[in-house]
């Protein structure tokens, strides 16, 4: 079934879902079910014992009627006389602690019982084999708390497979670590992905993800369940690709036979705290009261307060389904914090220009496997605020040695705000090409330089400058390390007082969360040694930009004088 097929009757959006979660009613859509076959289905799923709990009572004597409701949802979505399943995927997004791998696994059991296809395969995938494993124990305890399944079913734990004994069906499931060279060739009837927003680390998940759907293709019958909390970190690669596609379908603008189920606040809610209100959390957390402890919560969230803003992210996004803006550390740079309130998505570099009575440009070279930034900062002729854009080039092999970053780089470029360079030079030539763009509309400083560079790996850039008749004194070398110190510590300020507007990029906030301080004698810096791995050169742009618009460019000051400014050199 493809998205132009998809029955007005089958349509699975849910355009009044934040009405539905701050109300706490069903968040599954009213569907056309083939009933028989959801009562069926619903029978022996409610029949099946939860091995981790004690007294190992059913799903049918413990769960909440959320859980029935999407039960019948998967099932009530086939039809025996076609052997059509109208809903073909299913993604919950719900966080820690509500059984939704237990409730995975007796969906994914539920389907192997009642399996008509010869040979079928149910596949348990996740981004580790110990992460699937999890699914795997609970349908192992399910099949041994069961008679009748002891005869259907034989557990091979060491090779973590299930066989179905049945001579109709010899079928069977088995775990899948997230890797394609055990998903290729794969052709599975049933497939349960758990923790997506793990895979967003892969950088061949995309490729996991497609093989498995390639197999679902010819097999209508079955389904791909996907279940997962929110990311630690901001949403990128496939699981950013995955949830915007679920809230897609949610909202109506996409139509696939797709069912989305996102237990998450509307961001008007969530922002500035609200989710730390325990009212709202039975809306996000269907099981509060049941497998969710309330003292539980309200024991982390003290406990997180007092630890930090980091802490507190990772508890609202792994117990609340808050989404991570940014990434933040206890040693971040002070000026994360504020980023996001700052963010302006109407800012491009076009609207910087218009708005602007100056811009200065601060550029941040690297190797190739390297970024190589650059960041405008405007000075707004009304208000004097700061305005920021900022772009972003990488040579292809960034993508073969910065692997672990390689799916956020691809969002980037997606976005816009990432140029992969098709040859050597690329970067430099696109930098000057928007230098050469600000320098005709008369906005770059004469009296002052208007371009600050990292002194390393500039060389290149100088001459592409030169070349194209900028003088050296359009151009100056900004000290690095302790020499940002005003730049690291003043943008803060600005950014605290909403005297600092940026495009509100995703590329941007990642530098931005990426960023750490160390402190070195009385001063503190943020360099690419302290971010280790990650990337904030588009950052290190800005603050070279920064130091700058320090100098105050409208005016007319003597270049030496700047040039001799022990701040500014290096």
């Amino acid at each position: 079934m493809t998205a132009a097929t998809v029955a007005p009757s089958w349509s699975t959006e849910v355009p009044d879902w934040k009405d539905r979660i701050l109300n706490r009613r069903k968040m599954v859509p009213d569907l056309p079910l083939f009933k028989p076959v959801a009562e069926k289905a619903l029978r022996v799923f409610k029949r099946l014992r939860i091995p981790d709990i004690h007294g190992t009572p059913t799903f049918g004597e413990v769960s909440e009627q959320w859980v029935f409701d999407l039960v019948s949802a998967v099932f009530g979505a086939y039809d025996p006389e076609t052997r059509r399943r109208m809903i073909r995927e299913i993604f919950l997004l719900i966080p820690k602690k509500n059984t939704k791998t237990t409730i995975a696994a007796g969906i994914v059991l539920t389907a192997m019982i009642l399996n008509e296809r010869p040979k079928a395969e149910a596949l348990l995938v996740a981004p580790t084999k110990e992460v699937a494993n999890l699914a795997f124990s609970q349908m192992d305890g399910m099949i041994h708390l069961d008679p009748d399944l002891v005869k259907i079913f034989k557990v091979r734990d060491h090779i973590k497979t299930i066989e179905d004994l049945r001579e109709a069906s010899l079928g069977k499931i088995e775990i899948k670590a997230a890797d394609t060279d055990v998903v290729t060739g794969a052709k599975a009837t049933y497939v349960l992905i758990d923790e997506t927003h793990v895979f967003a680390q892969k950088s061949r998940a995309a490729e996991v993800f497609t093989e498995i759907r390639g197999a679902l293709a010819s097999r209508t019958d079955g389904f791909l369940m996907q279940i997962t909390t929110q990311s630690k970190r901001p949403p990128a690669g496939v699981f950013k690709a995955e949830l915007e596609r679920a809230r897609a379908v949610r909202d109506g603008v996409l139509k696939l036979p797709l069912l989305a189920v996102l237990y998450e606040l509307p961001v008007e809610v969530s922002k500035d705290g609200g989710w730390k209100d325990p009212e709202t959390w039975p809306l996000v957390n269907p099981n509060l009261g049941v497998s969710v402890d309330g003292q539980f919560l309200t024991d982390q969230l003290i406990a997180a307060e007092s630890e930090g803003p980091e802490a507190m992210a990772l508890l609202a996004s792994q117990h609340f389904n808050v989404q991570v803006g940014l990434s933040l550390s206890a040693d971040r740079w002070p000026g994360a914090e504020f980023w996001q309130s700052c963010g302006d998505e109407s800012l491009t570099l076009d609207e910087l220009m218009t708005r602007a009575e100056v811009c200065v440009v601060g550029v941040d070279g690297g190797g190739l496997d390297d970024l190589f930034a650059l960041a405008v900062l405007g000075r707004d002729r009304e208000t004097r605020d700061w305005l920021h854009w900022a772009h972003v080039w990488a040579q292809p092999e960034v993508f073969d040695r910065r692997k672990d970053i390689g799916p956020q780089l691809r969002d980037f470029e997606k976005a816009g705000d990432l140029t992969v360079c098709d040859y050597v030079g690329q970067d430099v030539a696109g930098a000057v090409d928007i230098i050469e763009q600000l320098e005709a509309a008369g906005l770059l400083p004469v009296s002052s330089p208007a371009i600050g560079l990292d002194a390393y790996g500039i060389a290149e850039l100088l001459d592409e400058l030169e070349e194209r008749g900028f003088d050296d004194s359009r151009f100056v070398s900004i000290g690095q390390g302790w020499k940002l110190q005003q730049a690291i510590l003043t943008m803060p300020r600005r950014l605290k007082d909403r005297r600092f507007v940026h495009g509100a990029s995703a590329m941007m906030a990642w530098n931005v969360g990426n960023a750490k301080t160390e402190l070195k004698g009385s001063n503190y810096i943020v360099t690419k040694q302290t971010a280790g791995t990650a990337k904030i050169d588009a950052l290190m742009a800005t603050f070279n930009a920064s130091m700058l618009m320090f100098g105050n460019p409208e005016a007319a000051g003597n270049l030496d004088d700047f040039l001799a400014d022990p701040v500014m050199v290096i």
